[in-house]
């Protein structure tokens, strides 16, 4: 054992000026072996992770919600989700090494994730999942992913309804409509595509045939408005690119982009301000910002990482800032929240629907909403938390079978809502609990996300054992994002994969052109 390991997580935690949250189970970074952990605040009231590795020794990170006070209140959210009734593995080595998903995992899935290939148009210093990185090819068939789609909708007692492509970069991909219209027939109600947005801004006539298949959403690479944001983290300046997509989802009719943001403290943490505001001044196309901080892989030292390190709570913090209070971090809340909601109207109508289960300290989101000339949070128009809580009644009368006084609940719950748009896109949502009806809600607001996935440093097995983002994987297996990208990624890749020198072989020069969709093509990665 590394000298001082145990006796320094020990110690540490026998001040009197730490307070010792939770206990869970992590990672060592290094060797990957599960180990005991604890969750704890110390004397400036920062929640921290401390673990201890009988080899490597003692690691500590900052948790994903670093002030205590936002932690705590994240913790009041929490709720329990419906497990999977037909797990595809056994818990044999225990958690999180049987992912598969295994009888453990206690969340069902909500958005699916196929990874289509690990080919991509760009050079990103940041990607984990791209060929040149991994040395191989990874690209699932077409049979292949029309098995994984099948396996996915096959989840009981919830089949998930949202789906994302992803990669690498999906769009190298010539079949991607292919794909997505297979997608839709299985079952998907919605399906997006995780892209760069290199092929959607220089070929309008795939980007309308990827939406004309049955595209709901483009999920948008966007770290800023700046394109030396843009070479820092990417590796070459986008913003040019960005701005097309734009143009060209106006142009095909798509009113559904994600501006998805990739956050480092120190690269792009000054940008979010200018972010929201561009959203809302394109907002007939721009439906969400979905703000990610960082995953740190690879071995590096603590003050290497906190250098880079950024979490939920210095987002709530900072779009508070950069937004001058248009979005305060009081405005949002933890993504479990809505949990309620999805339990009294599935009751009422005899059906399952899908439940955000994450663990409360997973991701927290807002909506903002028209109000004349003014955008205006949804906290501010209504009650959110009152409104849940009435939700929360709704479902035990319902479960009761007092039905007929769940009903009036449902009703009655408007009453915490003051707008009256909220209100004329709620009630649908609560009469009819149809996709349809949450899709013209979704078309009425803005809506402000962030997500902490997690990495070996700060991995916490409680939080992983509740996440809803699920990989499906040629295997037959359904596994977690954050367990998938810690630990079984690359063991699963090389399964399914060709070397790339042996695939370079077998693609002629013409067909190796004619997948590159971009101006970059001759700097970039396959």
């Amino acid at each position: 054992m590394k000298k001082g390991g145990f006796r320094v997580l020990e110690s540490k935690l026998e001040n009197k000026n730490i307070s010792i949250l939770r206990e869970t189970k992590s990672l060592c970074p290094i060797c990957f072996q599960v180990i005991p952990a604890k969750i704890f605040a110390d004397e400036n009231s920062i929640v921290k992770i401390g673990k201890t590795c009988a080899t490597h020794g003692y690691f500590e990170d900052t948790y994903t919600f670093s002030k205590l006070d936002k932690y705590l209140w994240a913790e009041k959210y929490a709720h329990e989700g419906t497990k999977i009734k037909n797990p595809r593995t056994k818990t044999v080595k225990g958690c999180p090494y049987d992912c598969g998903i295994c009888p453990e995992h206690k969340s069902h899935t909500v958005l699916a994730i196929i990874d289509v290939t690990n080919r991509c148009n760009l050079k990103c210093p940041i990607c984990f999942a791209n060929a040149a990185t991994a040395g191989y090819i990874y690209e699932p068939t077409k049979e292949q992913i029309k098995n994984i789609l099948i396996n996915l909708r096959s989840n009981q007692p919830i089949a998930p309804s949202a789906l994302q492509f992803s990669g690498g970069e999906p769009t190298v991909r010539d079949d991607l409509p292919e794909l997505i219209k297979m997608a839709k027939e299985v079952g998907f109600n919605h399906v997006e595509v995780n892209t760069n947005g290199v092929r959607f801004a220089n070929d309008l006539n795939f980007f309308k045939e990827c939406f004309e298949a049955g595209m709901s959403t483009i999920y948008l690479q966007f770290d800023g408005l700046n394109d030396e944001v843009f070479k820092e983290v990417r590796g070459v300046p986008l913003k040019a690119v960005k701005m097309k997509v734009i143009e060209n989802a106006r142009k095909i009719g798509l009113k559904s982009i994600v501006l998805v943001v990739t956050l480092v403290k120190g690269f792009n943490d000054d940008q979010l301000g200018d972010i929201l505001r561009f959203a809302l001044n394109n907002v007939d196309v721009i439906r969400c910002i979905n703000v990610q901080p960082v995953s740190i892989t690879g071995r590096i030292d603590k003050e290497e990482r906190e250098k880079m390190r950024i979490n939920t709570s210095d987002f709530m913090e900072l779009i508070e800032k950069q937004s001058n209070g248009l979005v305060k971090a009081e405005d949002f809340r933890p993504v479990p929240c809505v949990i309620p909601l999805s339990k009294a109207v599935g009751a009422l109508k005899g059906k399952n629907y899908v439940e955000f289960s994450t663990a409360p300290w997973c991701g927290v989101a807002t909506f903002l909403v028209k109000s004349g000339d003014e955008w205006i949070p949804i906290t501010r128009l209504a009650d959110v938390d009152k409104f849940f809580e009435a939700m929360e009644k709704a479902y035990e009368d319902a479960l009761n079978g007092r039905k007929l006084k769940a009903k009036l609940r449902l009703i009655s719950s408007l009453r915490y809502v003051k707008a009256k748009l909220i209100k004329e896109a709620l009630w649908p949502v609560l009469k009819e609990g149809s996709y349809d009806a949450l899709g013209n809600f979704m078309q009425k607001v803005l809506m402000i996300g962030c997500m902490h996935f997690m990495d070996p440093y700060n991995f916490d097995l409680d939080r992983m054992q509740r996440c809803t983002i699920h990989y499906g994987l040629p295997d037959g297996t359904i596994r977690p994002f954050c367990a998938y990208n810690s630990i079984h990624r690359s063991e699963v890749e090389r399964k399914f994969s060709i070397p790339y020198s042996e695939w370079l072989k077998n693609k002629s020069s013409q067909a190796y052109i004619s997948c590159q969709s971009c101006t970059f093509t001759n700097n970039n990665n396959p």
